[in-house]
């Protein structure tokens, strides 16, 4: 989440669920419909997130929102189970998600990051995508509609190139304490159980310190260890 600040006043905060790859150094692919949302980081409406909007709308598209705890919380979810997972796996969503392991993966982190974004009393907002999946019960619910709510997030983001992959690949540090890392910190002040993102975040320091590297067999050992 980005911030602006004026003194020591934090005024307004923000973020991107813009999609896009660097084909080279200088080169950026956009590949999905998204934009930049702001909005005052303690909540409400206020004239100067209009005036921010308008002036940054000149260049790239921009929302307003009056609940951006929840649009970040909406982002993390995306994040933890989609960009993550990707990075792990070595491979677009589009492609994990069609192996048996990877989808029962997603669902299971999803849904134990959204379980943690309710029990901290954030109301996730909609973005591209409703951030509570159909029938939601604590779990993920198969079904049509639960199907097509995949459906709409594979459009938007199934044929991204993982940014933690690409942090992977550049030798870079990742932001999994910040991702993953912080869905496991928060559960355990509300007493949430978090198994599967706790593999993960295991998985990826393995990754990182060059003990293991990307692989779609990962999605099948983190299942087998938090179950």
């Amino acid at each position: 989440m980005l911030a602006s600040r004026l003194g020591d006043e934090c005024v307004l905060g923000g973020l991107s669920n813009l999609g896009a790859t660097m084909l080279r150094p200088g080169i950026y692919e956009q590949r999905n419909a998204g934009y930049l949302l702001v909005g005052e980081i303690g909540g409400g409406e206020s004239e100067r997130s209009e005036r921010v909007r308008q002036w940054l709308s000149r260049a790239v598209n921009v929302k307003v929102t009056p609940n951006l705890q929840g649009a970040v919380w909406s982002k993390l979810l995306l994040n933890c189970s989609v960009t993550t997972l990707g990075a792990i796996a070595g491979r677009t969503m589009r492609e994990y998600i069609d192996r048996p392991e990877g989808r029962e993966l997603f669902y299971r982190t999803y849904d134990e990051a959204l379980s943690v974004a309710l029990a901290s009393r954030v109301r996730p907002e909609k973005m591209l995508v409703d951030p509570i999946p159909p029938g939601w019960n604590g779990r993920s619910i198969s079904g049509e509609a639960h199907d097509l709510w995949l459906v709409e997030i594979l459009n938007a983001y199934g044929d991204l190139k993982a940014s933690m992959l690409q942090d992977f690949e550049r030798g870079r540090t990742t932001e999994i304490d910040f991702i993953n890392g912080y869905v496991v910190d928060t559960a355990r002040q509300f007493g949430v159980s978090t198994p599967v993102n706790t593999a993960i975040v295991e998985t990826v320091y393995a990754i990182t310190r060059g003990q293991s590297a990307p692989d779609p067999n990962h999605l099948g050992r983190i299942l087998q260890t938090s179950r």
